[in-house]
């Protein structure tokens, strides 16, 4: 437990070394000056270490710079934001006692010293400070394991396909640590591939975990099941082992999914309450409209599937409603031909710089309210 005292009159700084000697405080220094407190915070000194220290009992009539600028300078400092100053003055103007908490202090003593009202007002400010170096120092491992779980949330998501018949790319732009977005994409055999792209109700732990649970099962569904209709319904039956009659909240998403066959030239696609993909060729805008709720709503889910032929050079795009929302639209026909022509503006695949262009002329300035997510498959 470190104490610093700071008095410029020696009297004062053995009667309250003193107490706080006599009551187990082992730890004290002392300064007779401010100048002499900010050498030893390096304050002012270009050295960012931060000192060790738990609490300043702090004069406020002192030559040169008084104890309200000092403790202002102090807690101005990001290191010693939270140190608490306590004030030891004869100074009985209520103003200046009004002046030393706005500056910052959390309490007072008066002199002379009374020793039980100092004790118990220095054991009120280490109770404070303790309790605040704890919620710092939760924050600081929450923050370290979000971002633990942010690497591997995004360690899951799909790898770039650039084959000769295909070409699938995602950009991928979280509003927060932990995202409820997700996309994967699988080669099922030598011309079939499987892509996917979901939208998980809410933000933070419990929609990335939701979406973690979804990813360690989607593989075996594509590869198992393949048909589109049917593997929303078989993700709508994993959703339902996560059910549970007593929570308030039931987890749910939206998606949609494609099956593309280079051989035949086909897409498959099922929407499940999704924002309406696009399939685009030279000439023709095809919507991938949905076709059935959201998985995870209801115990069964139909989910319509469509078919659709397309022509080398064609593409399909999905997105999440994300983009929607920082591009200022709303889903429909606008939208639409906004993205479409935007895609066919940018051939040479940054999907970054499209995805740049699209929300460019929103008026949001710069916020994002939601995850943005892009998912581009060329087809050769």
């Amino acid at each position: 437990m470190s104490i610093i005292i700071v008095d410029d009159n020696a009297t004062n700084q053995m009667i309250i070394r003193t107490i706080l000697h006599k009551e187990g405080y082992g730890d004290i220094r002392i300064a007779s000056s401010a100048r002499e407190l900010y050498g030893m915070l390096h304050i002012d000194s270009g050295c960012q270490a931060e000192e060790p220290v738990d609490l300043v009992l702090l004069d406020m009539m002192m030559p040169e710079i008084d104890g309200l600028e000092a403790c202002r300078r102090i807690l101005a400092d990001e290191r010693y934001r939270d140190l608490p100053i306590i004030f030891v003055t004869a100074v009985g103007d209520s103003i200046k006692l009004a002046e030393a908490l706005d500056a910052g202090a959390i309490d007072y003593v008066m002199k002379p010293i009374n020793k039980l009202e100092l004790l118990a007002r220095i054991r009120s400010a280490l109770r404070l400070k303790y309790e605040k170096d704890w919620h710092k120092e939760r924050d600081k491992r929450i923050r370290y394991e979000l971002e633990l779980a942010k690497q591997v949330q995004r360690s899951v998501l799909s790898q770039p396909i650039h084959d000769e018949r295909i070409r699938v790319e995602a950009d991928y732009r979280p509003s927060s640590e932990l995202a409820g977005d997700y996309y994967a994409w699988f080669r099922i055999d030598r011309h079939r591939y499987g892509a996917i792209l979901l939208d998980m109700m809410g933000h933070g732990i419990s929609s990335s975990l939701v979406c973690m649970f979804i990813s360690s099962v989607l593989k075996d569904v594509v590869m198992r099941i393949t048909d589109p209709e049917e593997v929303m319904q078989e993700l709508n039956r994993r959703m339902g082992q996560l059910y549970r009659e007593a929570e308030l909240v039931n987890y749910y998403f939206t998606a949609v999914f494609v099956l593309i066959d280079t051989e035949s030239r086909t897409v498959q696609y099922a929407n499940a309450g999704h924002p309406a993909g696009l399939a685009i060729s030279s000439e023709t805008l095809t919507p991938l409209e949905p076709g059935g709720p959201a998985v995870g709503l209801f115990d069964r889910i139909q989910v319509r599937k469509g078919i659709l032929s397309y022509e080398p050079g064609a593409s399909i795009v999905l997105y999440t409603d994300g983009l929607l929302d920082a591009m200022g639209m709303e889903p429909g026909g606008q939208a639409l031909d906004t993205i479409a022509q935007a895609m066919r503006s940018f051939p040479d695949h940054s999907l970054a710089a499209l995805v740049d262009q699209l929300t460019a002329a929103s008026g949001e300035g710069g916020r994002q309210r939601d995850d943005i997510c892009l998912v581009r498959i060329d087809l050769a």
